[in-house]
Protein backbone atom coordinates (compact mmCIF):
# COMPACT_ATOMS: atom_id res chain seq x y z
CA UNK A 1 0.00 0.00 0.00
CA UNK A 2 1.61 3.63 -1.37
CA UNK A 3 2.05 6.19 1.75
CA UNK A 4 -0.59 9.18 1.14
CA UNK A 5 2.02 12.29 1.01
CA UNK A 6 0.94 14.98 2.58
CA UNK A 7 0.62 18.21 0.38
CA UNK A 8 2.46 21.32 1.11
CA UNK A 9 1.15 24.52 1.56
CA UNK A 10 1.69 26.40 -1.89
CA UNK A 11 4.20 29.49 -2.00
CA UNK A 12 3.12 32.41 -0.73
CA UNK A 13 2.19 34.91 -3.98
CA UNK A 14 1.21 37.59 -1.72
CA UNK A 15 4.23 39.45 -0.76
CA UNK A 16 2.22 41.36 2.12
CA UNK A 17 1.29 37.91 3.79
CA UNK A 18 4.81 37.16 4.33
CA UNK A 19 4.77 39.43 6.80
CA UNK A 20 1.36 39.32 8.19
CA UNK A 21 2.63 39.62 12.32
CA UNK A 22 4.74 42.67 11.87
CA UNK A 23 1.66 44.24 9.98
CA UNK A 24 -0.71 42.90 13.12
CA UNK A 25 2.37 44.53 15.32
CA UNK A 26 2.12 47.72 13.72
CA UNK A 27 -1.45 48.35 12.95
CA UNK A 28 -3.19 46.03 15.74
CA UNK A 29 -6.33 47.75 17.12
CA UNK A 30 -4.64 47.04 20.74
CA UNK A 31 -1.96 49.68 21.31
CA UNK A 32 0.34 51.81 19.73
CA UNK A 33 4.11 50.82 20.64
CA UNK A 34 7.13 52.74 20.37
CA UNK A 35 9.36 52.17 17.78
CA UNK A 36 11.35 49.20 18.22
CA UNK A 37 10.67 48.24 21.65
CA UNK A 38 11.37 44.77 21.41
CA UNK A 39 14.89 45.32 20.24
CA UNK A 40 16.07 47.41 23.32
CA UNK A 41 18.60 45.37 25.29
CA UNK A 42 17.06 46.59 29.25
CA UNK A 43 14.25 44.66 30.00
CA UNK A 44 13.41 46.98 31.99
CA UNK A 45 12.83 49.45 29.81
CA UNK A 46 10.98 46.95 27.51
CA UNK A 47 8.19 46.33 30.25
CA UNK A 48 7.76 50.23 30.91
CA UNK A 49 7.50 51.54 27.40
CA UNK A 50 5.22 48.18 26.97
CA UNK A 51 3.15 49.48 29.82
CA UNK A 52 3.22 53.40 28.99
CA UNK A 53 1.87 51.85 26.03
CA UNK A 54 -0.75 50.27 27.38
CA UNK A 55 -2.12 52.79 30.20
CA UNK A 56 -2.14 55.27 27.17
CA UNK A 57 -4.11 53.58 24.47
CA UNK A 58 -8.08 53.97 24.06
CA UNK A 59 -7.95 50.92 21.03
CA UNK A 60 -6.70 48.37 23.59
CA UNK A 61 -10.08 45.72 24.17
CA UNK A 62 -9.06 44.96 28.13
CA UNK A 63 -6.84 46.43 31.04
CA UNK A 64 -3.81 47.85 30.91
CA UNK A 65 -1.41 44.79 32.05
CA UNK A 66 -3.29 41.78 29.57
CA UNK A 67 -2.82 43.92 26.95
CA UNK A 68 1.02 44.74 27.41
CA UNK A 69 1.83 41.21 28.14
CA UNK A 70 -0.21 39.63 25.29
CA UNK A 71 1.78 42.03 23.41
CA UNK A 72 5.16 40.89 24.43
CA UNK A 73 4.01 37.17 24.20
CA UNK A 74 2.94 37.66 20.45
CA UNK A 75 6.50 38.72 19.86
CA UNK A 76 8.27 35.98 21.18
CA UNK A 77 5.79 33.71 19.93
CA UNK A 78 5.84 34.91 16.30
CA UNK A 79 9.68 35.04 16.88
CA UNK A 80 9.70 31.40 17.36
CA UNK A 81 12.55 29.62 16.94
CA UNK A 82 14.34 32.18 14.64
CA UNK A 83 14.64 34.37 17.84
CA UNK A 84 17.84 34.04 19.17
CA UNK A 85 18.47 32.97 22.46
CA UNK A 86 19.85 36.07 24.18
CA UNK A 87 17.25 37.55 22.97
CA UNK A 88 14.51 35.21 24.41
CA UNK A 89 16.05 35.48 27.86
CA UNK A 90 15.80 39.90 27.35
CA UNK A 91 12.22 39.34 26.72
CA UNK A 92 11.12 36.51 28.94
CA UNK A 93 13.08 39.08 32.08
CA UNK A 94 10.48 41.73 30.60
CA UNK A 95 7.62 39.60 31.32
CA UNK A 96 8.79 39.82 34.75
CA UNK A 97 10.00 43.44 34.67
CA UNK A 98 6.00 43.97 33.07
CA UNK A 99 4.74 41.82 35.62
CA UNK A 100 6.50 44.26 38.81
CA UNK A 101 5.60 47.40 36.76
CA UNK A 102 2.01 46.39 37.43
CA UNK A 103 2.22 45.02 40.59
CA UNK A 104 1.53 41.24 39.58
CA UNK A 105 3.84 39.69 41.47
CA UNK A 106 3.69 37.46 44.49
Amino acid sequence: MATAQRKSKPASSNKSSDKWSQHVTETSNAMTLQKNVFTFDDPKKIALSLKRSAERSNRRKSDPYRSAMSMLTFYINRAGSSLPEERRRVLDKAKDELREAFGKTD
